[in-house]
C-alpha cells in the first residue's frame, strides 16, 4: 500500500508502516536550536538506494534544515531491517520532513519503560510514583473468596513485623499460614456446610479473592502474564501495604451472615480500608443490606469501604451498592483489548473478541452449526442446540469440530461435548473479552451470518481459531457495557456510582486451584489470570484510597472519598450515553487525589441527619447508632444538604426546577487561598453558587456555600458541573438532573 503524507503532529504515533493516519497539522514557526526536540523519522522498509542509509538521511536533513544543517543533529540511523533515523528537529522542520514522499511518519522520541499490566500506568500511576515511608503501616482488609498466600504477589521479603495497631489474627492450618505481607486471615461459614470444592481455611480455591487482593495491594512481580498475554509487571496500587483477608465467599456464594461477621472483625482488627467486590443482583434498602450496614459501622471507626457497583448493566437503576457512606465503583476499559481471529476454509478471516490462549497450530477443523447437531436422545431440537445450551448438543456430531453457536455462552456445552473450538455470534456488546475452556471467538451477527453462508455453500466447511492478539483501544477509558448504572433507586438524589476505575481485562494473581476459564475440566492452572468486572474496578479504587490514606492518615472516609471524586478525570457522555449514571464523578486519578485542595467532609452525624430526612424509624436509628440520637429539628436533614461531592436532582417530566443544595468544603491545600467557582450548565438550566468566591486563611478551615438550580430541562438526563479553582487545585463536582424512573414494586 502506498503511504500517504502524514501530518506532522509530534503527538501522533504510527505503530505500523502500513497504516495511513491523518493527524492535525502543526503551524510552522521559527524555533532556536535549543528548542529542538528528538523525533523518530520512520521511512518503512530497508532503503533500496545504493546510497548508504546515513548519507541518505543526512541529505534529507540538509534539504529540510538548509543553513541550520548540522550533522550532529542526526542521532542514529536505522538501517538493518527497516529505514529511519533519530534526529533533533524544530516543529517547522518536522512539518517539512513529514511532507517528503519517502517519509511514512514523524513522531516524538517518547520515553518508554518496561511493560506493566497496564491498568495502573493507564491511570497515570507509574511504578516510580512518589510514595510515603509509612505505606507499610496501611492495612487493606479484603472481604472475598480468600487468598493464595504462596503467590509471588504476596511475598513478604523486606517487610518488617505488622503495624502495632494491628489487632487481628491468622487462622493457621495445615494448608495455610500468613506472613508479614498477609498479616491476617480468617474464614467464615455460619451454617458450617462445606462442599467438595471448598477449602476449609482462608485459602482461595476460586481465584477471585487472590485477584482483587493483588490488584489493591500486591507487590511488584515482573514478567507476569497469561500464557504470554498481557506480559508485564503485575502490581497493586499500594505494593508496600499489608493485607488482611476475610474469606466470606464459597462455592455456593457469599452469605450475609458471613459478610457481617467479617466486617465486624475487620473493623475491630484495625484495617484502614475495606475492599469488598461483592453485591446483590438488585439493590436493597440500606439497612437490609449487609454491606451497607457493615460500611456504616466502619465509618464510625474511620474506615472507608470501597465496593463494586455490580455487573448488571447496561440498564439504568441496576447499581446495587448504593449507600452514601461507601465508595461505589464502576468498571471502565483500559487501552488494551484482546481480539481472536477465525480463518475459514475459503480464506476469509473474521476477528472476534475473547482471551484465547489455545494454539491450534493452523490446523483446519470441520465446521458444524449448533442447530444441525441437536441431542435428540436428550429431547433437544435445533431451536435449543443452535444456542449451544447445556446438554443440547450431540457429542457424536460435534466431537473434533468447531461449532457455530447463535448466542454467547460459557462454552461449557461444546467443551463437554468434545468440540475442537467454538465460534459464537450474537448482537451483544463486544467491549470485554473472556476466557473459555476451549479455542473460542465471539463475533457479531454479520460475521456469523457470513460463516453460516459459507457452511451452506460447501459440504466440507473448515475453520481454525488463532491465539488472541493484544491491540490498542483508543477509545479508553469508557464504561463497559456490563457495569451497573445509576440512578440510586432508594435515594435518587444521591448520585451512584461515585467513580469509575479499570475493570476490563485486568491481569492479577490467581489461585492455581481454579482453572483459567473457571470451568471444571479446563486443565489450565495459572499463577496470573485476566478477568473483568466491577470486582476488578473496586480494588483499583481501594488501592488509590489506601494511597491517599498513607499521605493523610487522619482524614475521614468521606474526605478520602471526596479527594478521589473531585480530582477524577471527566469522562465523555458521547462515549457513555448514561453519563454520570455510568461513571459518576469520572475516571479515577491517583496522583491528583493526594492533593485535592478542598474536600467535602462528613461524619456519622451527617449520615444520621440524612437518614432522619429519609424518614427512617427513630428507634431503629437509635439501635443503628448505639446512642440516644433522635430525629428532631436539629438532627434532621434533607438529602440535598448531605455534604456529598456530587449533586443529583430527580424531577418529574416538565417540572420547573427550583432547588437549593447546601455544602461545606474544608481547606486541605494551601493555608491562604482563594477559590473561584466555575459552573457549566446546559441551556434552560440556571445554576448559581453563593458565595462565588471562597477565601481561606488557614488549613482545616470550613466554608459554606449554596448551589441553586432553576429552570427546565428537555432530556431525561442532563449533565452540568461545579469546579472550585485557586490556580493550583481544580475541585470538580458533577451535577446531574434526571427524570425520576418508576420504581419497581
Amino acid at each position: 500500500m502506498m503511504a500517504s503524507k502524514i501530518s506532522p503532529d509530534p503527538f501522533c504515533l504510527l505503530l505500523l508502516s502500513s497504516l495511513i493516519i491523518t493527524c492535525p497539522l502543526l503551524g510552522s514557526s521559527t524555533v532556536s536550536q535549543d528548542d529542538r526536540k528528538s523525533y523518530i523519522v520512520y521511512m518503512g522498509d530497508r532503503p533500496k538506494s545504493e546510497l548508504s542509509a546515513s548519507s541518505l538521511h543526512l541529505n534529507m536533513l540538509q534539504e529540510v534544515t538548509g543553513s541550520n544543517f548540522s550533522s550532529k543533529s542526526l542521532l542514529h540511523s536505522f538501517k538493518r531491517t527497516f529505514n529511519g533515523f533519530v534526529v533533533k528537529l524544530s516543529e517547522g522542520e518536522v512539518e517539512k520532513l513529514a511532507a517528503m514522499s519517502s517519509v511514512v511518519s514523524v513522531f516524538p522520541n517518547r520515553k518508554k519503560k518496561l511493560h506493566t499490566t497496564r491498568s495502573w500506568d493507564f491511570m497515570g500511576f507509574p511504578q516510580e510514583v512518589q510514595r510515603t515511608t509509612v505505606e507499610s503501616n496501611i492495612i487493606v482488609g479484603v472481604l472475598d473468596s480468600g487468598i493464595w498466600p504462596e503467590s509471588e504477589s504476596f511475598n513478604d521479603a523486606g517487610f518488617g513485623p505488622p503495624p502495632i495497631k494491628w489487632k487481628g489474627s491468622c487462622q493457621v492450618s495445615s494448608n495455610f499460614s500468613c506472613n508479614n505481607k498477609i498479616i491476617g486471615a480468617k474464614y467464615y461459614r455460619s451454617d458450617g456446610i462445606f462442599y467438595q470444592s471448598d477449602v476449609k481455611s482462608p485459602r482461595d480455591s476460586n481465584g477471585h479473592g487472590t485477584h482483587t487482593a493483588s490488584t489493591a495491594a500486591g507487590g511488584s512481580v515482573s514478567m507476569a502474564s497469561l500464557y504470554g498475554l498481557a506480559m508485564g509487571t503485575a502490581r497493586g496500587g499500594v505494593p508496600s501495604a499489608r493485607i488482611a483477608v476475610y474469606k466470606v465467599c464459597w462455592s455456593d456464594g457469599c452469605w450475609d451472615a458471613d459478610i457481617l461477621a467479617a466486617f465486624d472483625d475487620a473493623i475491630a482488627d484495625g484495617v484502614d480500608i475495606i475492599s469488598i467486590s461483592i453485591g446483590f443482583p438488585e439493590p436493597r434498602d440500606y439497612f437490609n443490606d449487609s454491606i451497607a450496614i457493615g460500611a456504616f459501622h466502619a465509618i464510625k471507626y474511620g474506615i472507608l469501604t470501597s465496593n463494586s457497583g455490580g455487573n448488571e448493566g447496561p440498564g439504568l437503576a441496576t447499581i446495587s451498592n448504593i449507600s452514601p457512606w461507601s465508595l461505589s465503583v464502576a468498571a471502565s476499559t483500559i487501552d488494551r483489548k484482546f481480539l481472536t481471529k477465525v480463518l475459514l476454509g475459503n480464506n476469509k478471516t473474521y476477528e472476534g473478541v475473547s482471551i484465547n490462549t489455545f494454539d491450534l497450530q493452523n490446523v483446519m477443523y470441520p465446521l458444524i452449526y449448533g442447530g444441525d447437531a441437536p441431542n435428540i436422545t436428550g429431547n433437544f431440537n435445533s431451536s435449543y442446540s443452535r444456542f449451544c445450551f447445556l446438554n443440547s448438543l450431540d457429542p457424536a456430531l460435534v466431537k473434533g469440530k468447531i461449532v457455530l453457536c447463535d448466542a454467547l455462552g460459557s462454552g461449557r456445552e461444546p467443551f463437554f461435548a468434545g468440540a475442537a473450538g467454538v465460534v459464537m455470534q450474537d448482537e451483544g456488546a463486544k467491549d470485554v473479552a473472556k476466557s473459555f475452556p476451549l479455542p473460542f471467538s465471539y463475533l457479531g451477527t454479520r460475521e456469523g451470518g457470513n460463516i453460516l453462508s459459507y457452511m451452506n455453500s460447501t459440504s466440507n466447511a473448515t475453520a481454525t481459531i488463532y491465539k488472541s492478539n493484544e491491540e490498542n483501544d483508543t477509545s479508553a477509558p469508557r464504561v463497559v457495557s456490563f457495569s451497573s448504572r445509576g440512578p440510586n433507586v432508594f435515594t435518587p438524589d444521591v448520585l451512584k456510582p461515585d467513580i469509575a476505575a479499570p475493570g476490563v481485562d485486568i491481569l492479577a494473581a490467581w489461585s492455581p486451584l481454579s482453572p483459567v476459564s473457571e470451568v471444571e475440566g479446563d486443565d489450565r492452572m495459572v499463577p496470573y489470570n485476566i478477568i473483568s468486572g466491577t470486582s476488578m474496578a473496586c480494588p483499583h479504587a481501594t488501592g488509590v484510597a489506601a494511597y491517599v490514606k498513607s499521605y493523610h492518615p487522619t482524614w475521614s472516609p468521606a474526605a478520602i472519598k471526596s479527594a478521589l471524586m473531585t480530582t477524577a478525570s471527566p469522562m465523555s457522555a458521547g462515549l457513555d450515553n448514561d453519563a454520570e449514571f455510568a461513571y459518576g464523578a469520572g475516571h479515577i486519578n491517583p496522583v491528583r487525589a493526594i492533593n485535592p485542595g478542598l474536600v467535602y467532609d462528613a461524619g456519622p452525624i451527617d449520615y444520621i441527619k440524612f437518614l432522619c430526612g429519609q424518614g427512617y424509624n427513630r428507634s431503629a436509628l437509635r439501635m443503628i447508632t448505639g446512642d440516644n440520637s433522635i430525629c428532631s429539628d436539629t438532627i434532621n436533614g434533607t438529602v440535598w444538604d448531605l455534604n456529598y461531592p456530587s449533586f443529583s436532582l430527580s424531577i418529574s417530566h416538565s417540572e420547573v426546577i427550583s432547588r437549593v443544595f447546601n455544602r461545606v468544603v474544608t481547606n486541605v491545600g494551601s493555608a491562604t487561598s482563594i477559590y473561584k467557582s466555575g459552573v457549566t450548565a446546559p441551556p434552560g438550566l440556571k445554576i448559581q453558587v453563593k458565595p462565588a468566591i471562597l477565601s481561606f486563611s488557614s488549613l482545616g478551615q470550613n466554608l459554606s456555600f449554596s448551589l441553586t438550580m432553576e429552570g427546565t430541562v428537555d432530556s431525561s438526563i442532563v449533565s452540568a458541573s461545579l469546579a472550585w479553582d485557586d490556580g493550583v487545585h481544580h475541585v470538580r463536582s458533577p451535577i446531574i438532573v434526571h427524570v425520576a424512573l418508576k420504581r419497581k414494586p
